[in-house]
């Protein structure tokens, strides 16, 4: 446990790092705007990546760096591939209903706990 665990810590600095690299990197290149285009790239390269590794591991038999690589690596990078493949991974499954409940909670009830903190904060003030 204390060694997966390790992995997953060892793996979540990398892809945190590689995350704020990249969103550095992505603003050099494309100037700082109102659009949040470093978030997005992460988010469409961390969801590739995760379903291009998650066939691949799982087809070599590595599935032992799933700790390291997919949870502490890819959600370091971005915690939206994680969510797109257990959307995928439902939707696969043949339970197209729980995935769309899944994917449409996630989102609402995201955005909403975020604005619930955001007021609640700001009430604090």
């Amino acid at each position: 446990m204390l060694s997966t665990t390790l992995q997953v810590a060892l793996g979540g600095a990398i892809g945190a790092s590689a995350r704020y690299l990249s969103g550095v990197g992505i603003g050099r290149l494309f100037g700082i705007t109102g659009f949040p285009l470093g978030v997005i790239a992460v988010n469409v390269l961390g969801s590739f990546l995760m379903g291009l590794f998650a066939g691949a591991l799982a087809r070599r038999g590595l599935a032992h760096l799933n700790p390291f690589l997919m949870t502490g690596v890819l959600g370091g990078f971005t915690t939206f591939s994680a969510f797109s493949l257990e959307a995928v991974t439902l939707y696969e499954r043949g339970a197209v209903g729980q995935a769309a409940v899944y994917v449409i909670g996630s989102v609402v009830l995201s955005i909403g706990t975020l604005i619930l903190g955001l007021t609640l904060a700001r009430s604090f003030a």
